[in-house]
């Protein structure tokens, strides 16, 4: 499977830094899906379920977006169409702070943007390839 990883400098993982302190707290037990991306919590679910730590393999992978538009044309579609940047910009909307969260988006898209192409975004993002072995039956 592929997570992305918390804390990592890349694209996805700051998008959701960024979206986070727009959005209102989890509510008490959540367990956040950004856990499948440390390596530690992934080991312990596998082993939790009786899959020995030793058949969990991990892969940090370069992904590429490669975007027709705009970095700010970039920002509008994971404004409207990913999960939690919606979620994100729904709960600015009601605290007047959707402009805000727009810019901060839209400084990280520039920012991060490879392509001298005019027109053109192309964002480098990281993410956790995790694979498991199947556990030979003795």
């Amino acid at each position: 499977m592929g997570n992305w990883i918390p804390g990592d400098p890349t694209l996805v993982a700051q998008i959701l830094r960024i979206s986070s302190a727009y959005s209102p707290p989890p509510p008490e037990g959540f367990v956040s899906p950004m856990t499948w991306g440390v390596e530690e919590s992934v080991v312990e679910r596998f082993i939790a379920v009786g899959i020995p730590g030793g058949n969990v393999s991990f892969e940090k992978v370069p992904y590429v977006f490669d975007f027709a538009g705009t970095p700010t044309e970039f920002v509008e579609m994971f404004r409207d169409y990913y999960g939690p940047t919606m979620n994100a910009f729904e709960a600015a909307r009601q605290n007047g702070k959707e402009n805000m969260l727009f810019a901060e988006l839209a400084e990280l898209f520039t920012a991060q943007n490879q392509s001298g192409e005019p027109g053109r975004t192309r964002i480098a993002a990281t993410y956790l390839r995790v694979t498991v072995q199947k556990p030979s039956e003795s």
